[in-house]
């Protein structure tokens, strides 16, 4: 049976470092990424993560069909990391409006998480500690990005908070991803 690793925190917590480090302890791995680069500043940080994870990873880049990027994985790849939801959720909102009741890619993606083809860590953005967002769009954000979060972290077996580059484990793991 595979195992869900959900990792969350704060914007540049330590999240993708600790999920990365979670991931190398098996193989093979792939890392899907949900980021793209709209801008220099995000093609810099897209550049970070690539030097970080170095060439250790199969990389799969897919800003939209999420499901379908875990579930067309090579047959035998032990654990995928896919980092990040919320960047993910942006994307949806970009490419079918934010006023959007739901999305398909998003049923399609927690179906997937039912029973996920080999281990998974998911990363994602807590965006619900800040303050209340000025406008509509972003206080939607906010709460679909919360919702989400909720219910990757209900089908996950282990779920991680990182703070200031510390992990704490706030709902334990059967088993490790």
């Amino acid at each position: 049976m595979s195992h869900i690793t959900f990792v969350t925190g704060g914007s540049r917590s330590g999240k993708s470092r600790y999920a990365l480090d979670c991931a190398l302890r098996c193989a093979p791995r792939a890392f899907i990424a949900t980021a793209i680069a709209f801008d220099e500043e995000m093609k810099e940080r897209i550049a970070a993560h690539q030097a970080e994870r170095g060439d250790r990873f199969q990389v799969v880049e897919e800003p939209i069909n999420l499901a379908g990027a875990v579930t067309g994985l090579e047959s035998g790849t032990g654990i995928a990391l896919i980092d990040c939801l919320t960047v993910w959720l942006g994307n949806l909102m970009h490419e079918h409006g934010d006023d959007r009741g739901d999305y398909p890619e998003l049923q399609a993606f927690q179906a997937m998480l039912d029973n996920p083809p080999m281990d998974l860590v998911i990363v994602s953005n807590e965006v619900g500690m800040g303050i209340i967002p000025e406008n509509a769009m972003s206080r939607r954000y906010r709460d679909l990005a919360g919702t989400l979060n909720q219910q990757v972290a209900c089908k996950a077996d282990k779920v991680v908070f990182v703070v200031s580059g510390i992990p704490m484990v706030i709902k334990p793991s059967g088993g490790e991803a």
